[in-house]
């Protein structure tokens, strides 16, 4: 093979390899950079009412998983309007997270994984909020980290999450037929999905909401978890 040929060959492919690095090395700083830069003193206070929090973590996502009492059932009472079943004596967790409409709606499992959703939830794509009712959860278990904060960071954690909703008013739009089972909903949700700016990143603004420190930038769980680890 003349050498002008392999080297045009070659081209792309060390373009690629070197946006391949820039994003691992982006990615590991992301993590080892906390966000903010400086402590604000520890979410949980022995003083203030304590609230139990959950991370859930899966291999690409994270959700975020919030105590379902009365309280709750107030603050989101357009989702028993959508018919989830948050009344059930068994239910106890909210869990909920925030990601791309197509990829996220019809994958319920990697056998549903479809080439036009998986292409939108590479580049962009419109947003959804993912909910879901638990009964108990164990802890420790792997894929799920537990956070004591306190009242106030509760509350500007919920306001948050509620934020993320897209709708008029009291109402917020639910995606007729869209779901994983009898528990579940999708909503429609505010800003756009991206690779980059994706559901991992949105845990990390709503745990930045109440009061904990995060990576830079955390597209993945691991970075998340990880960073989770370092600055809490």
């Amino acid at each position: 093979m003349p050498r002008r040929l392999a080297g045009l060959l070659l081209k792309p492919v060390r373009s690629l390899l070197a946006v391949l690095l820039s994003l691992l090395a982006l990615a590991g700083a992301g993590t080892l950079v906390p966000r903010p830069l400086w402590s604000a003193g520890h979410p949980g206070s022995a003083e203030a009412a304590a609230r139990r929090i959950l991370v859930l973590s899966n291999p690409i996502h994270t959700d975020i998983a919030i105590p379902l009492d009365d309280e709750t059932r107030r603050r989101f009472a357009f989702l028993d309007e959508s018919g989830m079943p948050l009344s059930h004596p068994e239910a106890r967790w909210l869990v909920l997270g925030w990601g791309g409409r197509a990829f996220y709606t019809q994958t319920p499992t990697w056998a549903d994984l479809k080439p036009l959703p998986l292409l939108k939830g590479l580049t962009l794509d419109r947003s959804v909020m993912h909910v879901d009712v638990a009964g108990d959860i164990v802890e420790p278990s792997e894929g799920i980290i537990g956070f004591d904060v306190d009242a106030e960071r509760y509350q500007a954690l919920l306001a948050f999450i509620a934020a993320s909703f897209r709708g008029e008013g009291d109402r917020v739009d639910v995606i007729p037929g869209a779901g994983y089972g009898a528990n579940d909903r999708f909503f429609e949700a505010d800003g756009w999905f991206s690779a980059l700016l994706g559901c991992n990143t949105w845990t990390a603004a709503a745990l930045r909401a109440a009061g904990m420190r995060t990576g830079w930038w955390n597209p993945l769980p691991v970075t998340l978890t990880t960073s989770l680890a370092l600055f809490n």
